[in-house]
């Protein structure tokens, strides 16, 4: 995709024959972002990006190809789920998770992953709850987009996966109407 020429996004619902599709993205974009910070993966592409907590998932196309990905979780126990409902002041069953956000790097400027966060917070907020991710430090670029769009930082923590040479993980909320 070129990134001088701007195009339509539109955001649909993942299908089963979009895994192969987003695992190949996945793998593409990781040298450009290093999401996921943990590579090769520990587990099949597939089980990465459909988890058990998942509530649903959508997928950003441009010209018909698929380009993005981002899940809606809900939270599970834990220390992230400590720190989100200590950052909030909600039990962990009103919140969800933003998680799986990625873009093809060849679709920087698209507002491809603004529109797949949009998306998922809209699922959010339709249901009740509150929006809570988490991001690497390190991933600067996607700090700032969260930061852009209202998101704040409520808490740290360092995951089992995280790298021990990282900076902890930034737990975040997107208080009010943010989007």
């Amino acid at each position: 995709m070129s990134t001088s020429t701007r195009t339509d996004v539109s955001i649909r619902p993942r299908r089963p024959e979009d895994l192969p599709v987003l695992a190949r993205v996945l793998a593409e974009q990781r040298p450009h972002s290093n999401y996921p910070q943990r590579w090769p993966l520990p587990m099949p592409v597939e089980e990465f990006l459909h988890r058990p907590a998942q509530l649903e998932a959508w997928v950003a196309e441009i010209d018909g190809v698929v380009v993005g990905h981002v899940a809606v979780a809900a939270v599970q126990p834990g220390d992230m789920a400590a720190g989100w409902s200590a950052g909030t002041g909600r039990p962990m069953s009103e919140l969800a998770e933003v998680s799986v956000l990625f873009v093809d790097h060849a679709t920087s400027g698209h507002g491809v992953g603004a529109a797949l966060l949009g998306t998922a917070v809209g699922f959010i907020r339709d249901s009740g709850w509150t929006p809570v991710l988490d991001v690497v430090q390190e991933t600067t670029r996607a700090v700032r987009l969260y930061e852009r769009k209202g998101w704040v930082v409520v808490g740290e923590t360092r995951p089992p996966w995280l790298p021990e040479d990282h900076r902890p993980v930034l737990l975040m909320v997107l208080p009010g109407d943010g989007a």
